[in-house]
């Protein structure tokens, strides 16, 4: 058995957000290949691959953002290369600003600007034994002279990252991004910062059984995703998580007469609201108002007290310090909300 393939029977999962009815909807396969992805940008211009309606399910596979060659030097058996990365890396001359390969962009049927596209995560697969980390971004001081790529095993069955003799990390596999095309007037831009169209926001969060929503910029949405993570801490410091190819099924939902500024998401246990600019500060500043907007508007409570709950119940995290916007999420608990 191919072991690419092998690994992905061996890891399927699948999982629902607490209360969450089991998705429905038409589920359309969209494999990474050469016709079906946006090398490094997101573009309002873009040409779609696949058209969905709203509610329908993509089975998407992703690819991590390395190229072969400099895998196979730092380590990874030619066989364990897979022939889709090979064949992109070699074919796709028409590449962004970024160095992300994004699958897609997806046509949402309805979605207009003004509305919402709710991103439900129901599964994520780990698609090869093996990803990757490399030594750059907020400290690049630390990093030595020479090859720095780090390859890390995955142990699909325990679901840990072998990192190094007695060091294993738990797995917790996500997208680092997702996102929508931005506004016309920004035309083509780079897949390495974040904002308000989302894209490589790096959220740890946004595992399977969690959802992300997103303000609309142009019709059909066009939604892409890629940046595979098989796990990572807030603030992404060096610049990569653990590197890898993933495979998910995402359900595409057009939320009509919702309303955003920037991204949010929601877990089976909190609201998250985000910020991203190229300052922390006002990163930090969109994040929290985003939190205040969200408590008000959705508990009828006036600004003054919906600041303090934020102050005293919600947790603000760096979520990457090293794609150009630096971002910044807001975390608010909902068992802080009772019946009484």
């Amino acid at each position: 058995m191919n072991h690419v393939a092998g690994f992905l029977i061996a890891t399927s999962v699948l999982t629902f957000a607490a209360g969450q009815a089991p998705p429905k909807g038409k589920v359309h396969r969209l494999e990474a290949t050469p016709d079906t992805v946006a090398y490094g940008y997101y573009d309002a211009g873009a040409k779609p691959v696949l058209r969905v309606a709203s509610g329908d399910i993509i089975d998407v596979d992703t690819l991590l953002t390395s190229v072969p060659d400099r895998l196979e030097k730092a380590g990874v058996p030619a066989a364990e290369v897979q022939q889709s990365l090979r064949d992109i890396v070699a074919r796709v001359t028409n590449r962004g600003p970024g160095g992300h390969i994004l699958t897609g962009p997806v046509f949402v049927e309805g979605a207009e600007p003004g509305d919402a596209l709710e991103v439900r995560v129901v599964s994520i697969d780990l698609a090869i034994p093996y990803g990757y980390n490399g030594c750059r971004g907020f400290l690049p001081e630390n990093c030595g002279p020479g090859n720095t790529t780090r390859i890390i095993r995955l142990d699909a069955q325990r679901m840990i990252g072998m990192f190094s003799p007695g060091i294993e990390v738990p797995l917790r596999p996500f997208f680092g991004s997702m996102g929508v095309a931005p506004p016309p007037e920004a035309g083509r831009i780079s897949s390495n910062p974040p904002g308000i169209h989302a894209g490589n926001l790096d959220n740890k969060e946004l595992v399977a059984g969690t959802q992300l929503f997103v303000p609309i910029h142009v019709a059909g949405a066009l939604f892409q995703v890629g940046d595979g993570h098989a796990a990572q801490g807030d603030g992404e410091v060096d610049q990569t998580a653990i590197e890898t190819s993933l495979r998910g099924h995402l359900q595409l939902i057009v939320r009509k007469g919702m309303t955003l500024k920037w991204p949010r998401a929601e877990t089976p246990t909190h609201f998250i609201s985000m910020g991203t600019d190229e300052d922390l500060t006002k990163a930090t500043r969109v994040a929290i108002q985003e939190m205040v907007d969200f408590i008000a508007a959705t508990r009828g409570l006036d600004k003054q007290t919906a600041y303090q709950l934020t102050s005293v119940a919600c947790d603000a995290s760096i979520t990457q310090l090293v794609d150009g916007k630096v971002g910044v999420h807001v975390k608010l608990p909902k068992n802080i909300f009772n019946a009484r």
